[in-house]
């Protein structure tokens, strides 16, 4: 049985089948958030279920294929679609993708995500840089034995995302007149949405947004050593006094428009990298 270490380096073999070319960066796109790819100069696209050890992304909306090519001559590879706990998967299958791309060459990860805001000063189609993260998910995807080739047995979390790569993302926000925040991320497990108790809960805690996703790969980027720039884009209000239902349709509306502005942030951070 192979352990994590040969699967990672399964995939790798068979990712560099189709392109050799070391990426410098990874990137995750979320609920929503996949028109990034339409700027990516395409060398390979290949389906997680054609990869050696990737699990298939069930999710709505989710594409389910990894693009590997070049943003603006940047070479990168790009998660069209993410893995979910709420899925089934094990956190350590979830986040195996991200310690591929790091094996290939990747030392900077960009992750987004659609979420619900819990601050009552953002609003829906916002975009949030994350500069910190909760784990309420349950789990984390470090538990047992530790690989040291992967990373240390206790990372530290202290700046788990790249506070430099934060202020790049602002400047370019502000250049570009773009609403933008800085705030805490919470991870839950899902898949329901939450109460309002729960909400009122979070948000005490000190979330500004929640979301289902992000923390387990960022954790695991943090063990590789990577740096890592976050964005979440709020397509639903969670203020327990003046909550209505869901409508995942709605969600992934306000995701699609907030598009071209997420697009812009991350090339202009990316373009920094190059």
């Amino acid at each position: 049985m192979l352990d994590l270490h040969d699967k990672i380096q399964e995939a790798v073999n068979f990712i560099r089948s189709k392109w050799a070319t070391p990426p410098k960066a990874g990137i995750i796109l979320g609920t929503g958030l996949g028109s990034l790819v339409e700027n990516i100069d395409v060398a390979a696209s290949i389906d997680y279920e054609d990869i050696p050890n990737f699990p298939k992304s069930t999710a709505t909306s989710h594409k389910g294929r990894l693009v590997c090519g070049s943003l603006n001559g940047l070479p990168v590879i790009a998660m069209e679609g993410r893995l979910h706990m709420y899925e089934g998967y094990p956190l350590k299958l979830i986040t195996l993708p991200v310690r591929v791309m790091k094996a290939l060459g990747a030392n900077l990860l960009v992750v987004s995500n659609a979420c619900g805001g819990l601050n009552p000063y953002y609003n829906c189609g916002d975009i949030m840089l994350i500069e910190d993260q909760i784990n309420l998910m349950g789990d984390n995807p470090l538990i047992g034995i530790n690989d040291d080739r992967l990373g240390p047995r206790f990372p530290d979390m202290c700046e788990p995302y790249t506070q430099s790569l934060v202020d790049r993302a602002l400047t370019i926000a502000r250049s570009e007149n773009i609403v933008a925040h800085k705030g805490v991320f919470v991870a839950v497990a899902g898949p329901n949405l939450e109460t309002r108790a729960e909400y009122r809960f979070l948000r005490t805690i000190g979330a500004d947004v929640v979301g289902m996703s992000t923390v387990p790969e960022v954790i695991v980027a943090v063990h590789e050593g990577m740096r890592v720039v976050g964005f979440s884009v709020i397509t639903d209000m969670c203020l327990a006094d003046a909550l209505k239902p869901v409508d995942v349709n709605e969600i992934i509306k306000i995701a699609g428009e907030a598009e071209p502005k997420l697009t812009r942030l991350v090339m202009g951070v990316l373009a920094g990298e190059a």
